[in-house]
């Protein structure tokens, strides 16, 4: 099995190399130089909704006919950053070394202007029905994966740099957010500047970097808002252990990799704060989590209620979720089974891996984000854990 995962993980290096870490993403519909070209209908909020969502959608690739170009995602670079990182430590070597200097200068590159502290969004503008994110918006996401990347090779090199860009984004966190309070005082980050929705991972991401960023600096402040975020998600956590995506009406599906990123930053805060009493939350959370998104079959789930569509993000965030709860070996097992049937049916002979296997069609469509850049971090995760 480890020989079919190395094999499988070459070949995707291999893809990501020659694409140069460049690619397409499944939201990037408004880049399209033909639908900026329709005076009226680019600023129609419906229509952008629309196109973002059929090209989303569909499992066919027209980006190339509407002039959607591959670049650069700051995300995809951070993930990419991590997964050297761990690669690195691993199995040491100046080929790993230069990569994560190569990413993390590009990822300083990509820094959005004009905020509290370095922060980093999407390369494309983003109508959702919650909210509208333009192009390059920072958001919670996207900089808390970069900046725990920084993290990631300070650790490995030592270049203060790192840690100073790292802990502006905490700068970012705290000040440029919106804030929804509960009647404790306790609260959740928004999604970006320009919205104030309650997207519970999104808020435990943020709180994950500064705690994260605490253990370096030991800033009181850092750890008593991440608490507070923290704690305002718990008590948002179900009888039963899961999470809804969020609070508004339409975001009130439970689905597998967003439950995974809401275990892994919770565990996160407890390793890195030292208060273990948040992980009775871990625990309840991570039962649900392994009891409702895998199928006997090796086959993980994209919703609580439905297997379909199964999404490149479920295996992936599985492993990753394993290793942070410190559960690899117990479920080894389940995770080889589930990764096994990923190369099976979602690897391509190129190299890289699917977006999603629906029901009757399978979308194709090699993602550089949403893809490439999650199945290489989960690889080299899962390689420096049993290295």
């Amino acid at each position: 099995m480890l020989t079919t995962f190395q094999a499988s993980f070459q070949k995707l290096v291999v893809f990501c190399e020659k694409e140069q870490f460049k690619g397409y993403d499944p939201y990037d519909g408004l880049n399209s130089r033909l639908f900026k070209s329709i005076p009226v209908v680019k600023n129609n909020r419906l229509a952008r909704i629309a196109w973002i969502q059929f090209f989303k959608r569909s499992p066919l690739n027209l980006r190339k006919i509407v002039g959607i170009q591959k670049e650069y995602n700051a995300k995809a670079l951070g993930l990419f950053l991590s997964g050297y990182c761990h690669l690195y430590k691993s199995n040491p070597s100046d080929a790993y070394l230069q990569k994560i200097k190569f990413f993390a200068e590009k990822i300083h590159e990509q820094i959005s202007p004009g905020y509290s502290g370095a922060c980093w969004g999407y390369n494309f503008d983003w109508e959702a029905r919650a909210f509208f994110q333009p192009k390059n918006m920072p958001t919670v996401v996207a900089s808390s994966f970069i900046a725990n990347g920084l993290l990631d090779a300070f650790e490995i090199t030592g270049e203060q740099q790192l840690l100073t860009t790292a802990r502006s984004t905490c700068d970012f966190i705290l000040k440029d957010l919106n804030r929804t309070y509960d009647n404790e005082g306790n609260y959740a980050f928004s999604y970006s500047p320009a919205d104030k929705s309650v997207v519970f991972n999104a808020s435990l991401l943020g709180a994950k970097l500064l705690v994260r960023t605490y253990s370096f600096t030991k800033e009181e402040e850092l750890l008593n808002e991440s608490r507070k975020a923290v704690v305002f998600c718990c008590n948002y956590q179900q009888p039963n252990g899961a999470w809804s995506y969020g609070t508004l009406p339409f975001h009130q599906w439970i689905d597998n990799f967003h439950t995974g990123y809401n275990l892994e930053c919770i565990a996160d805060y407890v390793r890195f704060s030292g208060e273990h009493q948040y992980s009775e939350y871990v625990e309840k959370g991570f039962d649900y989590y392994i009891k409702n998104f895998f199928t006997t079959e090796g086959i993980p789930k994209y919703y609580n209620n439905s297997v379909y569509p199964v999404d490149i993000h479920t295996p992936s965030q599985l492993v990753i979720t394993l290793y942070k709860l410190d559960k690899f070996e117990e479920h080894k097992e389940l995770m080889d089974k589930v990764l096994n049937w990923t190369i099976v049916h979602m690897q391509s002979e190129k190299g890289y891996f699917y977006y999603q296997v629906n029901k009757y069609f399978t979308s194709r469509i090699p993602y550089m984000r949403w893809s490439q850049a999650w199945m290489f971090y989960a690889y080299s995760v899962y390689f420096s854990k049993i290295n």
